[in-house]
């Protein structure tokens, strides 16, 4: 994975299972994006070794599966680190939905190339 400003201090640009992508994200909060985008390839690097899949939508979906267990039953990774006290889900939620948004809208056009 690799992270690196774009010209616009409010975008990031990120690179996930070998694809790169442009999301919108606050100076204040790039810090913290990076470390998700390093934790959710992880995943999708971890997923298509494991089930020896090429097709980034698969090995996404299933990434995503995989990190919203962990967080919904407390365990983060293979460490089994219990969720942070105080971690507020419905905020967690709603950021995790404002991602999904971002992303249909930058993915949305690439889609139609093909």
């Amino acid at each position: 994975m690799s992270s690196e400003s774009s010209p616009s201090a409010n975008h990031l640009d990120i690179t996930l299972l070998g694809k790169e992508y442009r999301v919108a994200c606050p100076p204040e909060e790039q810090e913290a994006l990076r470390a998700a985008v390093d934790y959710v390839d992880g995943k999708m690097h971890e997923i298509a070794e494991k089930t020896k899949s090429n097709i980034a939508e698969r090995i996404a979906v299933m990434a995503a599966l995989n990190i919203a267990h962990e967080l919904l039953t407390g365990h983060a990774g293979a460490a089994g680190a219990s969720r942070p006290a105080g971690l507020d889900i419905v905020a967690v939620r709603r950021r995790i939905a404002d991602m999904e948004a971002q992303l249909d809208a930058v993915i949305a056009p690439q889609e139609q190339l093909f």
